[in-house]
């Protein structure tokens, strides 16, 4: 226990080592799902689905680790949902680099976001976000973790009404996964009836959890999963099936399989590559900052004392300047192994809901992925059903955060809005950040108050427009 106090200040913090442990599996099992959607995702690339499923593991366990014992605070990281996608439907799919190719874009990716952060580039950055901005990444965040926990749990389903003269459905190529995508269509969600037994599970569980969590039970959110996971047996919804066809050997298949050579070989695409590892960096530098703000600030794991550090003292004398340096360095990592870009995980919010305040939680974190790599299917046991539930609880206690906003005043209400709506309307943190900055600069620059605007914002907001009409070209 001394060595643990000494490593973490548990009593500093206000924290305990059950606590820590608790948050820890509460994050674990929130996010342990990528253990087996990341290979699906990547696999249809023609990667080795053994290959990533063990670098997933081994790519969460090593940055996880280092940023529980380096930076010393409750954040998880693994292969980012989203950014898997992108890897695989727009990087290999669209734009056909080969997934060799495609993990030497990650590794570039991730050199520069180091070197962004060792530069002081990323701190800069969110010291120029306005106030405002940061409270509405919070919310945001918290709507967007409700929404996910509301998709996870089966309650929402989704229509389509084609517009005159539009196909209704495209099917994708034989080789990807099975999809299907609206075509010109409007998409209309809509609460379910409640048929499906998962469905049925994750309802249980959240009012469960919500019991719990009213009556101020110690580990809720945790005891919620359990429960709802132990209730799903006899409903057909918790599998217990403990086969597994991966082994550890399997990383040999992806382990420093990046293609360096191939990837700069072509004069005629450096331009394309160029802008793709933008695109990436841009991406996964703002899923973080809006991870930390939108959830340090709250809980209190980036306290004003911290701040200070931050923005007066050089190389890494604060938790914040730590935390940055500890995802900067995972994305590498995870392309070494054989991963899209590994990231601050967003459900990390469930373990500091249920009290996670230093790098303990992270630590139990990792071990519980370690775990998987010996006995892999255990993760596989807790169902979405289990797990939704405390995400969509988390997306209340952030809902705080937009307490703070003057709504009143429209020139603060209409960039802080958008910040906050599109990241669950587009599945996407930064795209929350980057629609929010340029309403905000939009909003200054018509009242006369372009002294007001810091120059970084200027210059970051500037780099979004251009990587959307990038992206939108690269699409036609």
């Amino acid at each position: 226990m001394g060595f643990l106090e000494k490593q973490f200040q548990l009593k500093e913090k206000g924290t305990n080592l059950r606590t820590e442990i608790v948050a820890g599996a509460t994050t674990f099992f929130t996010m342990a799902y990528i253990i087996f959607v990341n290979p699906a995702i990547l696999g249809a690339t023609g990667m080795p689905q053994g290959g990533i499923y063990v670098a997933t593991i081994l790519a969460a366990v090593i940055a996880t680790l280092i940023m529980g014992l380096f930076a010393n605070v409750p954040y998880a990281q693994a292969p980012g949902m989203g950014m898997n996608a992108f890897f695989t439907y727009t990087v290999c799919f669209a734009l056909g680099f080969t997934w060799q190719q495609a993990l030497a874009m990650v590794f570039v990716c991730g050199i520069i976001n180091i070197v962004v952060t060792a530069t002081q580039i990323r701190k800069s950055i969110i010291k120029a976000i306005p106030q405002s901005l940061q409270y509405a990444i919070g919310g945001g965040i918290g709507l967007f973790i409700a929404y996910i926990g509301f998709k996870n749990a089966g309650f929402l389903k989704f229509t389509s009404e084609a517009k005159p003269g539009a196909p209704l459905f495209v099917i994708p190529a034989e080789g990807t996964p099975e999809t299907v995508v609206a075509n010109g269509a409007n998409v209309v969600p809509a609460l379910v009836n409640f048929t499906d037994p998962a469905a049925q599970l994750a309802l249980i569980g959240l009012i469960i959890t919500a019991v719990l969590m009213i009556l101020k039970v110690k580990g809720s959110i945790l005891i919620g999963i359990i429960a709802t996971t132990l209730i799903g047996i006899p409903m057909g919804v918790t599998n217990l099936d403990m086969s597994t066809p991966y082994k550890i050997s399997d990383i040999s298949e992806t382990f420093l399989a990046l293609d360096f050579g191939g990837l700069f070989g072509d004069p005629g695409k450096i331009l394309i590559v160029i802008t793709t590892i933008l695109a990436f960096s841009l991406s996964d530098t703002f899923d973080t900052i809006g991870t930390f703000i939108g959830t340090g600030r709250k809980s209190g794991i980036f306290d004003d004392k911290d701040e200070m550090e931050l923005f007066s003292g050089k190389g890494f004398k604060s938790k914040m300047d730590r935390a940055l340096f500890a995802d900067a360095t995972a994305t590498s990592i995870g392309a070494l192994l054989g991963t899209s870009n590994t990231t601050t995980y967003v459900e990390s919010a469930a373990g500091i809901g249920v009290g996670g305040k230093t790098g303990l939680t992270s630590v139990t974190t990792a071990v519980l992925f370690l775990i998987c790599l010996v006995f892999a299917p255990v993760a596989g046991i807790v169902p979405a059903a289990a797990t939704a539930p405390a995400l969509i609880i988390v997306g209340v206690l952030m809902m705080e955060s937009f307490g703070k906003i003057n709504w009143e005043d429209f020139d603060e209400a209409l960039a802080t809005f958008f910040t906050a709506v599109v990241m669950p309307f587009t599945y996407s943190i930064a795209n929350g950040i980057a629609v929010g900055f340029v309403f905000y600069v939009i909003m200054k620059l018509t009242k006369g108050k372009a002294k007001d605007i810091h120059p970084i914002m200027y210059i970051v907001t500037a780099l979004f427009i251009a990587n959307f009409i990038i992206s939108a070209v690269l699409k036609l």
